[in-house]
């Protein structure tokens, strides 16, 4: 896995950003990619800070290995990668993280352990005895694959409609039976906050409706309010909370140097952007603070 080019980082250092691996290319890679998501949600910081800031009680090629998606890591610096973030980093709880976390790293070793479907054996083929006809030759098999040259023209124009418009529609949202109630926030509209300075806004919301939320983030839905400027993730993760219960959700921001209003809004989507409250169906969360002049 090779790196990007510089970029800055989360308290003004400059770091390297590492590539995600593609989930595509298998459990391992997928459960990678999961952990590059947890970075880039807590501000995407250096692998030195995860250790000497956030306390990662594993080595920083351990830490850098876990997250290219070739091999995967043990739970030991799975947890040290996670715990460092999600806890140090983002504020969750640490037992709720373990559990979504534990799970998700059995889930990956299985996967990995399961003998690749991506190559068959290949299949013996058998001629029909000689006194038999071959099922698969002559008028018999004109008859039984007729429907095939009867479906051509008009028809398959109707199907190949058809088709292009299920995969161009999306899925449907709102989901039914799904739906979600904020139930309180830190850092309330207004606040005050130094320039050049970091914090950390959560949301507490509730499954109030049927639906388990799974693979779900908030993502910036693109409108930047205010003359001051500050930088959060474009996306964050939401771990897996099913119908009834509630989950925390948490962004660092650090306020720019400009003073003025600043106000960031996300909205919930799925991996592919798609939202699962489409239209003004759920507002989207937000914080609105007032960068003020800095500490001389």
């Amino acid at each position: 896995m090779s790196e990007s080019e510089a970029t800055p980082a989360a308290g003004g250092k400059r770091g390297r950003k590492q590539l995600r691996p593609d989930p595509a290319d298998g459990p391992v890679a997928a459960f990678a990619y999961r952990l590059c998501e947890l970075k880039e949600s807590a501000g995407d910081p250096s692998y030195d800070r995860m250790r000497a800031d956030f306390g990662a009680a594993a080595s920083k090629s351990a830490l850098s290995s876990a997250a290219r998606g070739q091999d995967l890591p043990s739970w030991e610096t799975t947890w040290e990668y996670v715990r460092s973030l999600a806890v140090g980093a983002l504020g969750q709880d640490a037992e709720t993280v373990r559990r979504e976390w534990s799970r998700r790293w059995e889930h990956a070793r299985s996967a990995a352990e399961q003998p690749s479907a991506a190559e068959p054996e290949p299949a013996v083929r058998r001629d029909p005895p000689a006194t038999e006809p071959d099922p698969e030759s002559g008028p018999d098999r004109a008859r039984r694959r007729g429907w095939i040259l009867a479906g051509t023209g008009a028809a398959v124009v109707l199907v190949a409609a058809a088709l292009g418009w299920y995969l161009l529609s999306g899925p449907e949202r709102p989901i039914p039976g799904d739906a979600s109630v904020m139930l309180g926030e830190t850092v309330p509209d207004e606040t005050p906050i130094p320039a050049g300075t970091s914090f950390v806004k959560s949301w507490d919301i509730k499954n109030v409706g049927r639906v388990p939320w799974t693979g779900r983030y908030l993502e910036q839905t693109g409108e930047r309010i205010g003359d001051a400027e500050c930088t959060a993730p474009q996306r964050v993760w939401i771990r897996d909370t099913p119908a009834g219960e509630q989950v925390r959700i948490t962004v660092p921001v650090v306020a720019g140097e400009k003073t003025g209003q600043c106000k960031i809004a996300w909205k919930m989507v799925d991996e592919n952007g798609d939202l699962f409250f489409p239209d003004q169906a759920l507002r989207p969360v937000f914080f609105d603070i007032r960068v003020t002049p800095g500490s001389a």
